[in-house]
């Protein structure tokens, strides 16, 4: 990783916040980690101020040129779903993946990437809002709408503006091991990973009344999971019928009440596997799992990897 260069696309219209993300992972000097870190470049078609979202300019002092000479190229978002990139874009795109550079998009910066036809036959996701346009356009691109990023090696896509920190943290985890994207992560105040998918963000409106109601329950099961929770318990609290609890929670979140507090108890114990050094015994039961094997079975089911792994990957000794 010595000497490892960093490149940003910059564009009239730029996504403010998702360049800046890519600014602040990659571009700080960060001498108390003790690696040798990144360097950084913003690049854009033509050198000079480009307009940016907010109101503001960015100068930008280098042309595509820098992408000839990058080991990591990031694609921030792009002026819009609709707006074509330009040819010699596409060929320095595609010109430095053959090379051997790795290509990051963030947002609806992977429709810039799918121009290149890089992406045939491979996985990829975007904002859930595009996901369908991105299928409908780029039918060989196996269009996955629910992850948060998605890794195919030398290319990786990214959800939603926030989801690209989490691919960055897993580019820094992938260069410089667990340890020091621990740290980074606990610099930008953020999980050094997070669980779930595009899903849960996705607006599902309902009656303000039962909203009301549904956002109490789960504010408060979240303060309790060790809880002994049954959909009656659940009903009895949400002061609904079980039928109405379960419907609502389809409507809402997409999953039955049942899984969504297996969801939470998964982030409880991960959470706990991140910042403690508890006994596995003690994570399961403050998680309110009714036995090691049910922990075991379902946390291995959401995260990929067992308790012990993911403590020794993104825990406080990693």
């Amino acid at each position: 990783m010595k000497n490892h260069l960093v490149a940003a696309l910059a564009y009239d219209g730029l996504c403010t916040f998702e360049f800046g993300c890519a600014v602040e992972v990659f571009s700080l000097e960060r001498p108390e980690l003790g690696v040798d870190w990144y360097r950084f470049a913003a690049c854009a078609e033509s050198r000079g101020t480009v307009r940016a979202a907010g109101g503001i300019s960015v100068q930008v002092p280098h042309g595509l040129a820098m992408l000839a000479r990058a080991d990591t190229l990031i694609i921030p978002g792009w002026q819009g779903v609709d707006v074509a990139p330009s040819a010699a874009l596409l060929r320095r795109l595609v010109a430095a993946h053959e090379r051997g550079a790795r290509i990051a998009t963030i947002c609806s910066g992977v429709f810039v990437l799918a121009a290149t036809g890089l992406l045939d036959g491979k996985a990829a996701t975007t904002h859930w809002r595009y996901a369908e346009t991105l299928q409908q356009r780029y039918p060989k691109i196996d269009v996955r709408p629910d992850s948060i990023y998605v890794d195919e090696g030398s290319l990786l896509t990214s959800a939603g503006s926030a989801a690209g920190l989490d691919m960055m943290l897993h580019l820094v985890r992938r260069d410089h091991g667990p340890r020091v994207a621990n740290q980074v992560a606990q610099r930008l105040v953020v999980p050094p990973h997070r669980l779930g998918d595009q899903a849960q963000f996705v607006a599902r409106p309902l009656p303000q009344d039962e909203a009301a109601r549904l956002s109490r329950l789960m504010d408060f099961v979240r303060s309790h999971p060790a809880q002994d929770w049954t959909l009656a318990s659940l009903a009895d609290r949400a002061a609904m019928s079980v039928r109405t609890l379960q419907r609502q929670f389809q409507q809402s979140l997409g999953m039955s009440p049942v899984d969504w507090l297996v969801r939470e108890r998964v982030e409880v114990a991960r959470q706990l596997l991140e910042t403690s050094t508890r006994p596995l015994a003690h994570v399961w039961a403050l998680a309110g799992f009714g036995s090691e094997e049910s922990f075991r079975r379902h946390f291995r089911l959401a995260t990929g990897v067992s308790p012990m792994a993911y403590r020794r990957q993104f825990g406080v000794a990693a």
